[in-house]
């Protein structure tokens, strides 16, 4: 399953969402991350807080959500929107499986990147642990083989926690 998570600077919130999907869902997900507005870095607290926590940062990018709709981009099975201006903007039209367009979920989540610098612990590790709370619920259900509704229903009650 490929997941696409969006947020508008794509230095935050979706990287975080992004690595731990991709840690803890190997051989289930493939996940990326885009921005609208992407800041074009990574937040360094994001890295240092993924590599403190195991996590592969090697590939960590901030890119535009352009790259993921064109013709040749991977085809996304769910869009998940992690801050709310993203949600809110106009997406671009993404590729679609057999005419049906991925589906869209908005896991809003406090802006870490926001915080003054003494506070960035305290931020980013809050915002993981709210993403990873959310990720570690949908990772554990056997999304691969729920229908389309149940999906979304999934992901919905999982956006919630």
């Amino acid at each position: 399953m490929n997941i696409l998570v969006l947020c508008t600077g794509n230095s935050a919130r979706s990287i975080l969402l992004e690595s731990i999907l991709n840690t803890e869902g190997k051989d289930r997900v493939q996940a990326y991350s885009a921005g609208s507005q992407p800041a074009g870095r990574v937040h360094p607290h994001s890295l240092i807080l993924l590599d403190s926590m195991g996590h592969d940062i090697s590939s960590a990018s901030s890119q535009s959500w352009d790259a993921y709709a064109s013709d040749d981009a991977p085809i996304m099975d769910v869009v998940i929107t992690v801050c709310a201006s993203a949600a809110g903007e106009t997406c671009p039209l993404w590729p679609t499986k057999e005419g049906q367009a991925p589906i869209t979920i908005h896991w809003g989540v406090d802006d870490p990147a926001k915080a003054e610098e003494p506070e960035w612990e305290a931020a980013f590790q809050t915002a993981y642990a709210r993403l990873h709370k959310r990720a570690t619920a949908f990772l554990a259900e056997p999304f691969e083989d729920m229908d389309r509704d149940a999906l979304k229903a999934l992901l919905t009650r999982v956006g919630s926690l």
